[in-house]
């Protein structure tokens, strides 16, 4: 199984071209045994996320957030359906960030952020997040640049501020090549069932590629901290990308070291109560 280890982001400067998109680091299997590693952590990820989910009754504030970042196509929904829909969804909370509103555009950039956070026990997953505040604003120039500059900070804060109140961020980068890309985008033209994804807008997006590869590796090289580290997992080969992602999750959940929380009251009596009750209905 794949660890945080093989997928964090090395330090210093950030050159995506030299970090492969179709490997699978921390995997030796094929994509059938991928596939199978994914549904075997499942049970486990389903009662962590619940232990999570019943530590809150205990005054906990603890969660678990969950940042996709990527290029169209890399696979955020993908995510969504094969890893984080392993675990029960009444304790999840997904937010799509789409462009702001013209009410989002009157607040801080992190304003409609703040909004979504996860509360205690959930895991939250931000499917794009505030960092599109620094990787589309940036490309498309729509904030001047001393104004991107500044977010690099305010976003290391925001998160610092995240972690300190019990947070846990899993960040990942889905990294996958222009080549792929185009892929699907054809795949989805080929198939009258998948039109409905397919956005003329994503082919013109595609001539800006340099530019965002550009800005993602200022923004993973400016935010990747001690706290809340980023991780880019090689996104060409689906099944592997599921796996990674549902690896660093369960990582993530090991590592809080989830207990039930004990009974507030007597279990004997209450058994007591029950088996001396009398016929009901």
């Amino acid at each position: 199984m794949t660890t945080s280890h093989a997928l964090r982001l090395p330090s210093g400067p950030v050159d995506l071209s030299t970090l492969p998109t179709d490997a699978t680091p921390g995997f030796d299997g094929d994509k059938e045994e991928g596939e199978q590693a994914l549904l075997e952590m499942g049970a486990e990820l389903a009662e962590l996320q619940e232990r999570l989910f019943a530590e809150r009754t205990t005054g906990s504030s603890r969660n678990v957030l969950l940042v996709l970042q990527g290029m169209d196509t890399s696979g955020k929904g993908g995510v969504l359906r094969h890893t984080v829909g392993l675990v029960d969804p009444q304790g999840v909370r997904i937010t799509s960030f789409k462009a702001p509103t013209e009410e989002e555009k009157r607040h801080d950039f992190l304003w409609r952020i703040r909004a979504a956070l996860p509360g205690p026990g959930y895991i939250g997953v931000f499917d794009r997040s505030h960092y599109e505040d620094v990787l589309v604003v940036r490309v498309h120039g729509l904030a001047e640049p001393a104004e991107i500059e500044r977010r690099y900070d305010a976003i290391n804060a925001f998160e610092a501020e995240l972690v300190e109140s019990g947070s846990t961020l899993v960040k990942c980068m889905l990294h996958i090549s222009a080549a792929e890309q185009k892929e699907r985008l054809l795949a989805r033209l080929d198939d009258p069932t998948k039109y409905w994804k397919f956005n003329p807008r994503d082919v013109d997006e595609r001539a800006q590629w340099p530019a965002y590869r550009t800005a993602y590796e200022t923004a993973l090289e400016r935010t990747s901290t001690a706290a809340a580290p980023w991780h880019v997992i090689p996104s060409d080969k689906k099944w592997f990308r599921n796996l990674a992602v549902g690896g660093l999750l369960l990582e993530a959940l090991r590592g809080l070291d989830l207990r039930w929380p004990e009974a507030d009251f007597d279990v004997a009596e209450q058994q007591r109560r029950l088996a001396d009750e009398a016929p009901v209905g």
